[in-house]
């Protein structure tokens, strides 16, 4: 026996049998697209600062780290608000006690560059102002919109600033990296500096503080409400990835 069944603007001709085995396919179908994902029960709070060189050292670890086990835990990026109140001032002054040996330390040590538009350019000249508010705001904002890239946006907030050679103050330099990730370069360069977003970066200064971070950058692993630090300044891959192992571990017999 054949059944004549309407598609759009034409027929199919089809028997029952055929019939049935569209109906079960198509139940399968809508069973699987209807399961929910398994709720992420492990968090992993990454506190850092836009400004924090040992920070521009760990952003691609902790980006390939994201990339890799985003589907397992939930992971957020915290900004701690490193230079605030009366710690900003002109560049000059808010890093004059480092010298170039400093910067080239933390090159040998996590392989990352500091760009030449930053060391011949904004730390040579000295005068534009050291903040870690505007970056806060901007990946306070950016976590509203795009909250799966935080991770990756963070990490693009450091190489603004030390590898291109923008003032934390550049308001339009925030816009223009918000646009790498497809939002509205002008919308987000404006809204980023909404009292909003100010009193949403420091609520996320205070969180850092709760958690007991005196130091950039931190990671903490958190289940059940139980935390464990995984690791407190710049470590490699392979380390982190064993720390995060065992903070499972240790997490999981705490239960």
């Amino acid at each position: 026996m054949e059944v004549l069944i309407n598609v759009g603007t034409f027929n199919v001709a089809t028997n029952i049998d055929d019939m049935k085995q569209i109906l079960g396919l198509l139940i399968v179908v809508l069973l699987l697209s209807g399961t929910p994902k398994p709720e992420k029960t492990m968090k992993l709070y990454y506190v850092y600062d836009g400004l924090c060189g040992w920070c521009y050292g760990f952003s691609p670890v902790i980006t390939a780290f994201d990339t890799k086990y985003n589907n397992e835990l939930a992971i957020e990026a915290i900004p701690g608000g490193m230079i605030t109140g009366d710690r900003v001032g002109p560049i000059g002054e808010v890093l004059s006690f480092l010298s170039p040996e400093d910067f080239k330390r933390v090159e040998d040590y996590t392989g990352v560059r500091y760009g030449k538009n930053f060391m011949e350019g904004l730390l040579k000249d000295g005068t534009s102002t050291f903040t870690s508010i505007p970056s806060a705001t901007a990946l306070m904002l950016f976590k509203e919109l795009k909250p799966a890239d935080q991770v990756a946006f963070a990490g693009e907030l450091l190489k603004m600033v030390y590898q291109d050679g923008h003032a934390p103050m550049d308001y339009t330099a925030y816009g223009t990296l918000a646009e790498q990730f497809g939002l509205d370069a002008t919308d987000f360069s404006t809204k980023m500096q909404e009292d909003k977003y100010l009193k949403a970066a420091e609520q996320a200064f205070v969180q850092a503080s709760n958690l007991g971070v005196n130091g950039y950058p931190t990671l903490i692993l958190e289940e059940d409400g139980k935390r464990i630090v995984i690791a407190r300044g710049y470590v490699g891959m392979e380390q982190l990835e064993k720390n995060f192992l065992a903070g499972k571990q240790q997490l999981g017999k705490a239960k």
